[in-house]
Order: C-alpha cells, then structure tokens, then sequence
C-alpha cells in the first residue's frame, strides 16, 4: 500500500467515513443478480443462529431443574432431565452443522461474486498496468485473493456473531434480570443488580481491551503487506531463475530474502507483544469472569433466598450475558485482522477509482486509415521530456522504421499509441483497422502452445494445420508435435524463440497494422530478415511501425524516421 493510501485510510477513520465506505463495498451483492440467493442463504443463517440463541436458553432452564434435582437427589427426575438434555442436544447439533454448512456457502458465493468483478476491475481501464507503473498499490494479487476471502468470511462471521450475541443479550437479560432480585446499597434498593454488575464488569473489561490492543489494527496490516512482500520475492526468483543463477546471484537474493522476512520477523514480534498484553488481560478477565457471579449471588445462596438451581441458572444467565457484553472483548483480534483488511481492499479500490477518473494526457482515437500524431508531447514521470510538439502521419501500407538513442523514446511512442503512457500532450488517431502489437517480450500464457500461439484469441481459433503452417515458416518446426502439450512456455523456449513465437502469432492474426517494440532484438540478422521478409509474404499490404536499432532492418521499411532531441526527424 502506498503512504497516501494508508493515511488516506486513517483520516477517513478519524472523520468517520470508514464504516461508511465498508458498506459502500458491501451492498452491491445484496442488490446484485445473485440478491435472491443471497437474501435467502442469509435468512437461513440468521435463523440457525437465533434458533441456537434459543437452544441457550432452552439449556439454561434445564440448569435449574437439573440441579434442583440433584440437590434434592431426586432419580426419576435427574434420568427424565438427562434424556431430555439429549434431544436438546442433539437438535444443537443439528443446527450448529446446518449453520456452518450455509455460512459456508454464502462465504464462498459472495467471495465468487467480488472476485470476478475485482478481477474485471483491475483488468479494465488498464488498472494492471497503471497501478503498476505507477507504484500506487502493493501486491494487488494478494488484495483480490486473500484480502477479499478474508473479507467475505470475517465480515459475515463477525456480523452474524454480533446479530447472535444482542439476541442472546436481550434474551438473557430478562432472565438474569427475573432471578437475580435486588439488593440494597446505602439504603437504596437495585433490582435485577446481577444485570448491572455484568453491564459494568463488560464496559471496563472492553475499555481496557481497547487500550491495551489498538495497536493490532495497524500491525496486522503491515503484516499482510510484508508477508506479501516477502511472497513476490521468491515468486521473482523463481521467475528469473536462470538469470540469477548465471550472475551466481545467490548470496544478493539471500539478502534480500532474509531483509524481506525480517520486516516480517519483527513487525510479528511487535504482534506478539501486543498480543501477549491483551491475552494477559483477556484471560484474566475470563478466569475471574468464572467466580464474578458465585461472589455476587452467594449471599442471596447461604441466605436461604435461593436453591443450588437458582443460582446455577444465575451463573449461567450471569455468563451469557457477560460474555454476550464481553463480545467486543472477544473478537477483538479479529476485529483488527478485519479492519486491516477492509483498509488494504479500500485502498486498493480507491487506487483504481483514481486510475479510471484521471483524464488521459494524450488523446487517443481510432478513426480513419491513417496513423496520425499531432502535436505530440512525451514526458517522463519526473517532468523531463522525450518528445515534444511532434507531428507525423503514416498511410495505410507503408512501413516506418523508428530509430534514436537508447532512452530517447521510441518504445514510449508505442506505449503512448497502445494508451499506456499517461505523461505527455497531443493527440494520436489510429487506423479503424485490425492492429497487434509485438513488444520486445512477448507474453506467453501458461498453457498449451496452441493458445499460447493464438493468444489473446482462444485456442481453438484457428485449424491444426495453420498453427503447423507458421511454426514452420518461423523455424520452429520442433514444436509442432507439442501444440497440445500444456506446459510454461516462457520459462521453456529460449528468448530468441519466444520472439519467433511472436511472428507466428501476428502471421496467424493477420494484422493490418502492426506495431513492433525491437521485436527481433533477441535473433540473429539471418532469423531476422527472414521472419520480417515472412511477414511482408504473408502479410501483403500490411502497415508496419517497427522499433529498431540495428541498419540492417532499414532494408524492410521504406521510411525511417529518428527521435533525436525531443524531435522526429525523417531520415532520407
């Protein structure tokens, strides 16, 4: 998460609009296509949950005949109240399974829900890209899978456990308030001061919970962040494997490993100390939660005023009510856990929302036949400038070779036409005609070689025989036999491969146009003017952008043109 993101979380916190934007992201799914399902899982939940708040209730009248019988050493009743507790048991568990089971489901469906359109979220509008390039959010794979399973599963449990816990509350109030009787106090009688006394025990025990664990919020957030940091690490190693293996790299990545991990070692030692305070005072509290209401009921007991049931059902109503009270107190670790969720998702949302409002700098239309540049300005993030003011038109069929010192813009140029660069002024008009891009790298899915081939088309697209047909043409005969083999094509075929495997693909799409980032930048001259020479066979009429530094492409484009000091220069 950037630093603006995680103060931007704080401050709306602090103003209050925090909860707000919770339910922002909350209440699309209950009005969604899924709401009718959704509503009625929901519904089904809420009553298992109530129907085990009365279970409670059923159990805690039991308590007082059990024990009066056991006071009274009646058999006959304490074997008629043992069968009894039975089928109140198991209806329990009958309600307890059904209830996880649905919770279950509405987790899963709801997380299903906010995946899919996180997922077509950060895909549109170039999010993926933007929020990469430009460093506004951290492991955005982490937020859309974990963050949001997290999300889903803690905000149901915590809302159907508060929903459980004011029902329960409510419930054994009027309870414990019925048995408890009053007490006098400096002359005034308090009735139903069991209750009061839970009221108060609670209210000091959450105030102090607070106190002790407000610092979890902001740690658990960090955590997530540096344990995701530490994740993309080794995914980059793994990803770069034979890269750093050549450079004997190893004793620099260790070192980077071990830097990474330990952000994550001593951010969870601060965990750990905040959290063995809270479980200090947390299980004390339980503990003496336990004797609280013997303490408080045991005059009324040793009075004569009640029987052993009486102040069995005291304690137990005394317990629900306390820990029902208590709730803050219990969930507040996940409460923390849930919040740093909530602020990385928010974050996260709000990053892409500033993405998909911030107005393009450069005007890109596709409209007509022609390629046109108008008064073109390319700027770097820190405000210097590549290009500025340029002018340049390219007719349906020509092939122009772009050319200029390294870091002088050329591949810019083509991230501006692909509308990937937001820094700059003008305007670009593309041809109303199909186009395919061929970066320096090209991208292979991890799949079969026929869709890695066809790709962003599906697999199928194109028959057996076509795929073989520009396999060949493209010298990679070898894989022809392993179309169908599934396999991570771009650890697999070398870079000079990768990119013949980027000819093939814009032989089988078929471009009109197509626009090329040092597409050959990995072959030999020889594979080089045959693949180009491949494309102007197979592509007759084709409209060529090409970026290059070797002379020999010179030959395969009739215009070239030149970045030299923010200007394009035609080259004769």
């Amino acid at each position: 998460m950037s630093q603006n993101a995680e103060y931007s979380a704080v401050n709306d916190a602090v103003r209050g609009r925090f909860f707000r934007r919770v339910w922002q992201m909350v209440a699309p799914y209950w009005r969604s296509e899924e709401k009718a399902r959704a509503w009625g899982l929901l519904l089904a939940v809420i009553a298992l949950s109530l129907f085990s708040v009365a279970i409670s209730v059923w159990i805690n009248h039991w308590y007082k005949d059990f024990y009066n019988a056991l006071e009274k050493k009646d058999t006959a009743a304490f074997w008629q109240l043992i069968g009894y507790f039975a089928m109140i048991a198991v209806v329990a568990i009958l309600g307890a399974v059904y209830r996880l089971y649905l919770t279950q489901m509405l987790t899963i469906r709801w997380r299903a829900w906010l995946t899919e359109k996180h997922f077509a979220r950060w895909l549109g509008a170039k999010n993926y890209y933007q929020l990469e390039q430009g460093g506004y959010t951290d492991n955005p794979d982490q937020r859309i899978s974990e963050d949001i399973n997290s999300f889903t599963s803690n905000t149901l449990g915590l809302g159907l456990g508060l929903l459980r816990n004011v029902v329960s509350l409510v419930s054994f109030s009027i309870i414990l308030w019925g048995v408890s009787g009053s007490i006098e106090v400096y002359g005034f009688s308090i009735p139903g001061y069991m209750f009061w006394c839970a009221l108060v025990y609670a209210a000091v025990g959450s105030g102090l919970t607070h106190l002790i664990g407000r610092r979890l919020i902001g740690l658990s957030n960090q955590q997530q962040r540096f344990e995701a940091d530490l994740r993309f690490s080794m995914v980059r190693i793994r990803e770069n494997a034979e890269s750093i293996a050549l450079y004997n790299g190893e004793p620099n990545e260790h070192q980077r490993l071990s830097e990474r991990f330990g952000k994550v070692w001593h951010n969870f030692w601060d965990i750990m100390k905040v959290s063995k305070r809270l479980t200090f005072f947390t299980a004390g509290y339980s503990q003496i939660a336990i004797i609280f209401p013997f303490i408080v009921a045991a005059p009324r007991y040793f009075s004569g005023t009640i029987e052993l049931g009486e102040l069995m059902q005291i304690n137990s109503a005394f317990g629900n009510v306390q820990e029902n009270f208590s709730w803050f107190i219990s969930a507040y670790s996940d409460l923390a856990g849930w919040r740093a969720t909530c602020d990385r998702l928010l974050s996260f949302q709000q990053a892409m929302r500033d993405n998909e409002r911030r107005a393009p700098a450069i005007e890109v239309q596709v409209q007509g036949g022609e390629l046109v540049m108008h008064d073109l300005g390319l700027d770097l993030a820190d405000g210097r400038q590549l290009l500025g003011a340029a002018n340049l038109t390219v007719q349906p069929g020509q092939r122009l070779m772009l050319g200029g010192r390294s870091g002088s813009g050329k591949s810019t140029l083509l991230r501006a036409m692909g509308r990937l660069w937001p820094n700059g002024h003008g305007a670009i008009r593309l041809p109303a005609a199909r186009y395919l891009f061929l970066p320096q790298k090209p991208y292979l899915p991890i799949g079969s070689l026929r869709e890695a081939l066809s790709y962003p088309q599906p697999g199928e697209t194109y028959p057996a025989q076509r795929y073989a047909q520009v396999l060949e043409t493209c010298r990679l005969s070898h894989l022809i036999p392993r179309l169908d083999e599934a396999n991570h094509w771009q650890r697999l075929l070398s870079p000079g491969e990768q990119q013949r495997l980027g000819f093939a693909r814009a032989l089988l799409f078929a471009p009109h146009w197509l626009y090329m980032d040092e597409a050959t930048s990995a072959m030999d001259e020889e594979d080089e003017a045959m693949l180009y020479q491949a494309l102007i066979d197979g592509l007759p009429g084709v409209s060529i952008v090409s970026v290059g530094h070797r002379s020999s492409l010179k030959r395969f484009h009739g215009r070239q043109v030149r970045i030299a000091h923010g200007q394009l220069l035609e080259q004769t």
